[in-house]
């Protein structure tokens, strides 16, 4: 391992997203060095002044001491990320949800003060926020945040500590306004907190746009080859800080393996998410044309409500997610489509090689209630597909066939 005095990075300032993509974390020094990063699975750490050890601890030094702390490949990892998302630091987690738990506390929810929320969120996230944060004592107020002047007058009215979104929603993808959202939170001393796994920060950088703290799975689009779980937050060095520390108290850190698979993954972001959005697109239009498809939720298509805010925020590139509600509107209609799938896998996650079809009322939000899924607008005859990386042609040639057998 380099000592901390010879390590350094390569400066990205003025690079383009893939770029970053595939330099970010790297290590430079005086000698040879690997063009990969290794990885360090050493739970421990020696020094042979032992107070160097407690000056790591207390933050007076650069160093490793115990990997809980701070790890060399995890590091590389956390750097880059900062460097997609244009952070001033970023932490990684063992999970998605991990990420979101440490930053709901790192920014201030607590007993006692109120959260805003979004409507349209990830069904565990809601879960979340329902079974861990109001039993704790926060107050979680729901509104449609994809409406500015709903977000504003909400806001206003219960005075939160905290605003929570997504920049595109799970999974009927209508998305947020991010910088007119930060700037009603900021007008009323409140934060905002941005899940931008579907967008990634290829597409969209969410901190540029005004948030505070952008959150990311990193199983999905980050790693994006469906063989590690993990997570991310990015923000100021400040609430990073707080978010390391929660890190390391409660535990939820990533590892060493886990941080390498997904610099790994992140290097071909750039190849992967485009190729991704061009498929999407091709089942957007295929399916919009389906008779037995009742509506197709697409930021690219231009029946789609918010495809202008879509291609101001998306740069163009409309993101690798595709929802649709079936003419039937049941789970059983839906569920006869998955089993006839040939190519295309029924399988959870997204942001995979692989094409993936779920059934978000049996699956992702499966823990809401049926009110709550009623109100987020998530059917039993709605499908979710996570475009692949295979030829579109097979892709749309299965998708057909599933649907003209079911």
């Amino acid at each position: 391992m380099l000592e901390n005095s010879e390590r350094r990075t390569v400066d990205l300032a003025g690079t383009g997203p893939s770029t970053r993509a595939v330099h970010a974390g790297t290590l430079r020094g005086p000698d040879i060095q690997p063009v990969v990063p290794p990885i360090y699975p050493s739970v421990s750490y020696m020094a042979e002044n032992p107070d160097d050890l407690r000056a790591v601890l207390a933050g007076e030094k650069e160093g490793y001491v115990y990997s809980r702390n701070g790890n060399p490949t995890v590091a590389a990892l956390r750097e880059s990320i900062a460097a997609l998302e244009g952070a001033g630091d970023a932490v990684v987690f063992a999970s998605g949800m991990a990420a979101i738990h440490a930053a709901l506390l790192a920014v201030g929810v607590q007993a006692g003060t109120t959260l805003v929320a979004s409507r349209d969120l990830y069904g565990v996230t809601v879960s979340l926020l329902n079974t861990v944060f109001v039993p704790m004592g926060v107050r979680v107020v729901y509104a449609d945040l994809t409406n500015t002047e709903e977000a504003r007058r909400t806001i206003e009215r219960e005075q939160p500590v905290a605003v929570y979104c997504e920049t595109v929603s799970n999974p009927t993808l209508r998305l947020v306004d991010i910088a007119a959202l930060a700037e009603v939170a900021h007008d009323h001393r409140a934060l905002l907190l941005v899940d931008n796994t579907f967008a990634t920060p290829l597409l969209v950088r969410a901190l540029e746009q005004g948030a505070d703290v952008s959150i990311t799975s990193t199983t999905k689009y980050l790693s994006g080859h469906g063989d590690v779980v993990g997570g991310a937050a990015a923000g100021a060095w400040d609430v990073c800080g707080r978010m390391a520390t929660m890190g390391v108290f409660v535990g939820g850190i990533a590892g060493p393996f886990e941080a390498w698979l997904t610099l790994r993954g992140i290097r071909t972001l750039g190849l992967r998410v485009p190729r991704q959005c061009s498929t999407a697109l091709a089942i957007a239009h295929m399916l919009e044309a389906h008779p037995k498809v009742a509506r197709v939720h697409y930021p690219g298509l231009p029946s789609h409500p918010q495809h202008e805010l879509a291609t101001r925020l998306l740069g163009g590139r409309y993101g690798g997610m595709v929802s649709f509600e079936l003419g039937e509107d049941t789970t059983e209609a839906a569920c006869r489509v998955l089993g006839a799938l040939e190519l295309c896998l029924a399988a959870t996650s997204l942001g995979d090689v692989f094409t993936l079809l779920l059934h978000p009322v049996s699956s992702s939000h499966l823990t809401m209630s049926p009110k709550d899924r009623e109100r987020a607008g998530v059917k039993p005859g709605l499908l979710r597909i996570s475009a692949g990386i295979e030829d579109d042609a097979d892709v749309l040639a299965d998708l057909a066939q599933a649907l003209d057998r079911a």
